[in-house]
């Protein structure tokens, strides 16, 4: 928290794509939600994809409602959709007698 004024919020908002992680830091004035904080980080000009009504929002890795009060510190992450199940993609890579491991080596 900023020492000098207890109503300003230091934020981050985090978006991930294959090739890249960005991360934005903000000082917004309290109360802001998780949506506002996502819209004040500007990710959307960043991503033209990004689908802000579509995409599941989260505080520290919990999926968080988007009109959730954020507190100082909060870390806001845009969840993009998986390209496969993760319980689907290790089927696949069993039938193939291969690990998770194995994939990023």
């Amino acid at each position: 928290m900023v020492e000098d004024d207890p109503q300003v919020l230091e934020l981050e908002v985090v978006y991930a794509t294959l090739e890249r992680q960005t991360v934005v830091r903000l000082t917004l004035p309290s109360p802001v939600t998780a949506r506002e904080a996502v819209v004040q980080s500007g990710l959307q000009a960043r991503h033209p994809g990004i689908a802000l009504d579509q995409l599941p929002l989260g505080v520290f890795g919990e999926v968080v409602p988007p009109e959730r009060l954020l507190e100082d510190g909060d870390r806001v992450e845009l969840y993009r959709p998986l390209a496969i199940d993760p319980r689907e993609a290790r089927r696949q890579l069993a039938r193939h007698r291969r690990t998770m491991r194995d994939t990023l080596e």
